[in-house]
Order: structure tokens, then C-alpha cells, then sequence
């Protein structure tokens, strides 16, 4: 039972573990998953997915210094189709980073399986916008390993070969009264990138021979990743989402002999970037005709925003690029 909202919910604590070469993240999330999950009437299995997966980015999102943002993706034939979020990077100093997520699925496919059995053969994906005038990021490894957890795993060790592992925990809470909403918590470690010096061969020992973290660390490297995992291994769900346990008491718990060291916190909120300029900035490309197609028995242009459910009306000759024009004269 969680009675009131807690200092830590929605945030993320970086920390290292100084005795090891370890970085990492401990995230809680309350109210940015209660904004992303209001949105929609998702079923139970979708739910859970878009949960991890706005987790995962919370996590993901505070280890690279964003100008704008991150996106993860997942693209798959099943009934699920995609997971789509952004973690937009805090405009000044002090300013909470932004997360928003949606799905596309096929409710006729969905059963009553585990949430990552309704994910088909696709892809899992990291992409990286620092604005403009950059060039982008984008980064693609197959869907394995039974969870979302496990194929940002992956994409980790055969994209970036950087060992990593995440430990999550999420799901309905029950406040008193008897209010649910959504919790999840988790905690990501990383090999620091500067201490990555091996470089693996072809192929690994993960699902469709990707590699995983043991194939990328070795010698003094892997005795000391072993020994993070070992301790990481030890939490539990509870500890994970709270409300008992601070983040702080949780790194010192599991982590105290690797001397964990904490960073200032980064607040994260739900937030979605929608507006009825960039709306019209999207159907610029169309001409007349094309936006004549586009327009409602009511005579009006409509859009909605599949992150926040935002909805736009415009009048038709504003939009398109050849709003404005008149056949006169």
C-alpha cells in the first residue's frame, strides 16, 4: 500500500561503483508512467510492455548527454507491432527530462501469454537526434532473449560492446483507498566505456550467436563484473520500486564493498512535444488536392497524437503547402 507520493518517485540517480569500474543508474517511475498509460486503454500484456519500456528509456535517456533526444523503438510481425518512446534531455540546468511512449497492436492477435510472447520476430532500436545540424544515431539488434530487459542487453554488447545489465521490476500499485496506478523501478550498470578496451570477434554466445556481456569482459574485467552481477542478483522487487527503500540505502545495501559513489538526481516527467504548429509543419508537404482527401464530411482537417491523444482541427486552406493561395487574380 502507498499512501503519497515519494521524494524519489520519477527520478534517476546515476551512480559509480569506484571499486570495480561500474556505472550506473537507479530509476524510479510513478507519475510519468501514470501520464504515458491514461492515454490509452491498453490491455494488461501491452501495458506491461510500454512499462518496461519507458523504464528502460529512463534509464538509457540519463547515460548520454542528450542536446534534444533519445528514442527506443521496437518493430515486430506480431501482435504487438511497435513500442515508440522519446526521452527529450533537459532544456537548462534543473529542468526534469521528458519521457512519452505509445504501442501499435493488433487486439485480435494479442492471448493471454506473457507480455513479450505477443512481440514476433522485429527488431529492438536506439536512435539519437542531437539536433540540428547533427548527424544522428541509430542503432538496430535483433528481438531476443525473452524480454525487452534482454534485448537492450544486447544492443548494448553487440552494438556499443559495452557490458550491461538491467535489473527491473514494475506493475499496479495500490494506494490507500484503494487507487491503482502504475509503479516500476530498476537499476542499469555499465563497464565505464573507458575501461572497454576488448574488442570481441564474430559472433557470440547469445540467442542467434549476438554477444552478451560475459563475451566482452575478461581477466581482473570479469571478476569484477561478475561480482556486481552476483550482488545486483540479490534485489528485490520490492526494493526496486519502494516505497520503504531509498534509492541510496539500495546502492549502499547492495553495492557498499565496490565503494558506490551518487551523482545529482535527474527528475523526469511525463511530456509530450505535440503542437498544432508542428501539426501543420507535417502536412506542409501536401498539396490542395491532397489535403482536400484528408478533410472530414464536416470540412475540417483532423490529427491526433498517438503519444499524448492530443487532438487538432484545422480548417483546411490553412495547411498544406499551398495554403493561403487563391485562384483569383
Amino acid at each position: 500500500m502507498i499512501g503519497s507520493k515519494l521524494a524519489w518517485d520519477d527520478t534517476v540517480l546515476p551512480f559509480q561503483l569506484d571499486a570495480s569500474d561500474v556505472r550506473g543508474r537507479v530509476a524510479r517511475l510513478d507519475g510519468v508512467l501514470g501520464g504515458i498509460l491514461k492515454q490509452h486503454d491498453y490491455p494488461p500484456q501491452v501495458e506491461a510492455l510500454v512499462a518496461e519500456m519507458a523504464l528502460l528509456t529512463a534509464l538509457i535517456g540519463q547515460t548520454i548527454k542528450l542536446r534534444w533526444k533519445l528514442s527506443l523503438q521496437v518493430q515486430s510481425k506480431g501482435a504487438v507491432r511497435m513500442i515508440a518512446t522519446d526521452y527529450y534531455g533537459p532544456e537548462k540546468e534543473g529542468d526534469p527530462a521528458r519521457i512519452r511512449a505509445y504501442a501499435s497492436f493488433d487486439r485480435d492477435r494479442l492471448t493471454d501469454s506473457a507480455p513479450f510472447d505477443q512481440i514476433g520476430e522485429g527488431y529492438f532500436a536506439i536512435l539519437i537526434d542531437q539536433g540540428k545540424g547533427m548527424q544522428p544515431y541509430q542503432g538496430i539488434t535483433p528481438l531476443a532473449g525473452g524480454s525487452l530487459r534482454a534485448c537492450a542487453e544486447a544492443y548494448f554488447a553487440q552494438s556499443e560492446q559495452l557490458p550491461t545489465r538491467f535489473s527491473l521490476s514494475f506493475g499496479k500499485s495500490t494506494e490507500a483507498g484503494g487507487v491503482e496506478h502504475w509503479r516500476a523501478g530498476g537499476v542499469m550498470i555499465q563497464v565505464m566505456p573507458e575501461a572497454g578496451e576488448h574488442v570481441a570477434g564474430e559472433g557470440g554466445t547469445g540467442e542467434g550467436g549476438l554477444l552478451v556481456a560475459s563475451d566482452l569482459v575478461e581477466g581482473d574485467r570479469e571478476e569484477d563484473w561478475n561480482r556486481v552481477n552476483f550482488h545486483l542478483d540479490t534485489v528485490d522487487d520490492l526494493e526496486l520500486i519502494g516505497p520503504s527503500v531509498a534509492p541510496t540505502d539500495l546502492l549502499v545495501r547492495l553495492f557498499h564493498e565496490e565503494q558506490p559513489r551518487v551523482f545529482g538526481s535527474q527528475p523526469v516527467r511525463f511530456g509530450c512535444t505535440c503542437s498544432e504548429d508542428r501539426v501543420r509543419q507535417s502536412l506542409s508537404i501536401y498539396s490542395a488536392k491532397d489535403i482536400e482527401k484528408m478533410t472530414t464530411d464536416d470540412g475540417q482537417v483532423t490529427a491526433d497524437c498517438q503519444f499524448c491523444g492530443a487532438h487538432y482541427v484545422l480548417d483546411p486552406k490553412s495547411v498544406g503547402f499551398e495554403a493561403g493561395t487563391s485562384d483569383e487574380g
